[in-house]
């Protein structure tokens, strides 16, 4: 009935929080931009289905591996997430009794920073689209955030996914430059116009959005954290879109 389907790249710290919490599943692929740790081995020993590509960006990933999963429904999960105890019977049920013109569920999403909880700053419920039917939905093309797109009616699932995105501060650092590259190449796909006065507005009115309007102050020292560096995501976004333009510009004018 349920393929589970996981990206992974030298995973082996974080994946069996992950396969353990997806065991009752009837089928788990696992689809590696070869690791050159142990994730692979262990994801075998938990009887996964282990596929390679090279990877492009996350959503060409995801979308290549959809064709190795043979069951009717879809559920992605990340190798910094998990599920609760019971959210196999919930997911199960959903999936038995589901209406035929329900195509995918979309899940909250709890996000744990350094350990706690966050609510506020727009970090809740963090809808996600992970559970759906494998011939109505797909991964948009995009370098970084790609969400599913389905065809057809979308439910909820009364269960949230569990996120350890950010264990540490250095790790979310460590992660900038990749995504905002990433970003600045989706800008420029979309033929986004770059403009100095959204580079310089913008990253003040996100930081206000996240930290002011929506609350991420209640969250504490965490809630600013995350204020400044979504702003500041936004800000080097822009810059390396500016960059490139640039580039562009100067390899035309050769």
């Amino acid at each position: 009935m349920i393929s589970i389907l996981i990206p992974t790249f030298n995973n082996e710290s974080t994946i069996i929080r992950t396969l353990n919490s997806v065991l009752w599943a009837d089928e788990i692929v696992v689809v590696d931009s070869f690791s050159n740790d142990k994730t692979c081995e262990i994801a075998e020993e938990y009887g996964a289905i282990i596929i390679k590509n090279e990877y492009e960006n996350s959503a060409k990933q995801k979308n290549w591996a959809l064709q190795y999963c043979s069951n009717e429904w879809i559920f992605q999960i990340d190798t910094d997430e998990e599920l609760y105890e019971d959210s196999k019977y919930i997911i199960k049920n959903a999936i038995s009794t589901v209406e035929e013109n329900i195509h995918c569920f979309k899940m909250a999403r709890e996000n744990y920073v350094i350990g706690k909880l966050v609510r506020y700053g727009g970090l809740y419920p963090d809808w996600e689209y992970r559970l759906f039917r494998k011939k109505y939905g797909k991964w948009l093309d995009k370098e970084v955030h790609s969400r599913v797109i389905v065809d057809g009616l979308v439910d909820i699932l009364g269960t949230p996914i569990i996120h350890h995105g950010m264990p540490n501060i250095s790790k979310q650092l460590s992660n900038l430059d990749r995504y905002t590259r990433y970003e600045a190449d989706d800008l420029i796909n979309s033929d986004y116009k770059f403009s100095f006065i959204k580079w310089i507005i913008g990253p003040l009115y996100i930081f206000f959005k996240r930290y002011i309007i929506l609350m991420g102050f209640r969250d504490g020292w965490r809630g600013l954290f995350l204020a400044v560096y979504a702003s500041f995501y936004l800000f080097v976004s822009h810059a390396k879109l500016l960059e490139k333009l640039l580039l562009q510009s100067k390899n035309k004018s050769k």
